[in-house]
């Protein structure tokens, strides 16, 4: 497989975490927040986004797995969890890319069950498609269709990540 042709470049990309950013910064001015980034897609977007936020914000992260090669599994698994107790918290949890639904409603769930003070999402990539699960998305990226994607800390076994745009893989 190899890249077939780029599909957000890394212009668009940055101007899009500058919009984010804002409205983050908006939601949360008086306010404490800890943005949880899932590992390993979205360590770009959380390093991009962390350098525009101008609130009192701290970070931790969590690795869950749900893809086998280019193919969603259908089954969620947690391979590093929190460090840190979110009860009470207002929470933002950032990832890479939104497409079934299952990731995110699974994650949804278990920290629900954790008391925080609020949950919300955000997500950099959103496919166009019948979402099994749907979810309500308060920061949006860009909505793509359904081809597989990689750049921008979207990989397939292991590579691409360090693209600083998005491309289609094929």
């Amino acid at each position: 497989m190899k890249i077939s042709k780029e599909l957000i470049s890394e212009s668009e990309i940055q101007k899009k975490i500058n919009e984010i950013g804002n409205l983050i910064n908006q939601d949360y001015a008086e306010k404490d927040l800890l943005i949880i980034g899932i590992l390993k897609g979205a360590f770009i977007t959380i390093s991009d986004l962390a350098k525009r936020l101008k609130i009192d914000v701290s970070f931790d992260f969590m690795s869950v797995s749900s893809y086998e090669g280019t193919e969603s599994s259908g089954q969620v698994k947690i391979e590093k969890d929190l460090d840190i107790d979110i009860t009470g918290k207002n929470i933002l949890i950032v990832e890479d890319i939104f497409d079934t639904g299952l990731t995110l409603s699974y994650l949804k769930n278990i920290l629900e069950s954790r008391n925080p003070k609020s949950l919300e999402f955000m997500c950099m990539f959103i496919k166009n498609t019948e979402k099994e699960i749907p979810l309500d998305i308060k920061y949006k990226g860009f909505s793509i269709g359904p081809e597989f994607v990689v750049g921008y800390g979207l990989d397939h076994e292991g590579k691409y990540r360090e693209l600083p745009y998005l491309a289609v893989l094929s």
